[in-house]
């Protein structure tokens, strides 16, 4: 069985609670907060069909109705549009729906963490390799960063491949930390991954970032998976025990983060969204300006 076989599944877990973003979060699930006027599930599909993806799995919990609604098309929206001659808005709208049977929702029925999350897409994926995105973290790349994913797992022949960024020596502590060796351009060969280390036990500050792409035999591991940190099924964890039997790579990826997951992060990508945008980046930059003015701080102009 090849290892490098085509990238055409996509797992996007959606089923947390979003309690970080409450009272937001309340009656609206987190995945659909906007980066601008992009839902944070819209731009992690964006992503992963700008690598070639074609089917976009959801694992879903209870009151998340309005992401599978966001997927599917709105007769009535799309009737006032024609009418009203919004030509524009029809065709983002066009654009960004998936087509008929690309889209599947399956649940995730009680918190137990990522990793039994990832399990719960098992008979939807198949025994066939699959991507991983977690739409908390927005990666701001072009190339997207799980298309430099798919181009890295195709040149190294197959295998498992994580997404992995640089943090400070003190924050390593918050992520699942990866070893680093046999590097070659921005990948690297992992041989070890601790979830949450101390510092000074942390094989490296390279962490993993919220992107995969996992061969299936991770399912039968999940299967087997007892609790880990904080008392869920994680998918280190699972990878931990792949990596005996299969190689993992990890890609440094080209780009930048933003955990949206966290206010600061989801404010700091409305930032950086906002101001490259062709259509409002101009006028954006000149009210922050004004707002950064009020309090004595300075936005360089450019």
């Amino acid at each position: 069985m090849p290892l490098s076989r085509p990238i055409k599944k996509a797992v996007f877990p959606v089923a947390g609670l979003g309690t970080r973003f409450l009272p937001a979060t309340k009656a609206m699930p987190k995945e659909m907060l906007t980066v601008v006027d992009r839902p944070l599930i819209q731009l992690a599909v964006d992503e992963a069909r700008e690598a070639g993806i074609e089917h976009f799995i959801f694992v879903t919990g209870r009151n998340k109705g309005v992401i599978e609604d966001h997927f599917d098309k709105q007769y009535e929206l799309e009737s006032t549009l024609r009418r009203r001659g919004k030509s524009a808005e029809l065709d983002l709208l066009e654009e960004d729906l998936p087509a008929a049977g690309q889209t599947s929702f399956t649940r995730q029925q009680e918190p137990l963490g990522l990793g039994h999350a990832i399990w719960c897409a098992r008979e939807l994926v198949g025994h066939e390799p699959f991507a991983v995105l977690l739409p908390d973290m927005v990666m701001h790349a072009k190339p997207s960063c799980m298309a430099q994913m798919v181009e890295t797992y195709h040149q190294r022949g197959g295998g498992n491949v994580v997404a992995v960024e640089e943090v400070p020596w003190e924050q390593v502590s918050r992520y699942g930390v990866v070893s680093a060796h046999d590097w070659e351009n921005n990948h690297f060969m992992i041989d070890r991954m601790v979830e949450k280390p101390k510092r000074e036990e942390a094989p490296s500050n390279l962490i993993i970032s919220g992107r995969y792409i996992l061969q299936p035999e991770i399912f039968d591991l999940l299967s087997t998976a007892t609790p880990g940190a904080g008392g869920e099924i994680q998918i280190t964890d699972a990878m931990i025990r792949l990596m005996a039997s299969q190689p993992f790579l990890g890609l440094a990826y080209k780009g930048t983060s933003y955990d949206c997951g966290d206010k600061v992060g989801f404010l700091a990508a409305n930032i950086a969204f906002g101001l490259e945008r062709d259509d409002i980046g101009p006028a954006f930059r000149e009210a922050m300006s004004d707002v950064l003015d009020r309090y004595g701080l300075k936005l360089c102009r450019r």
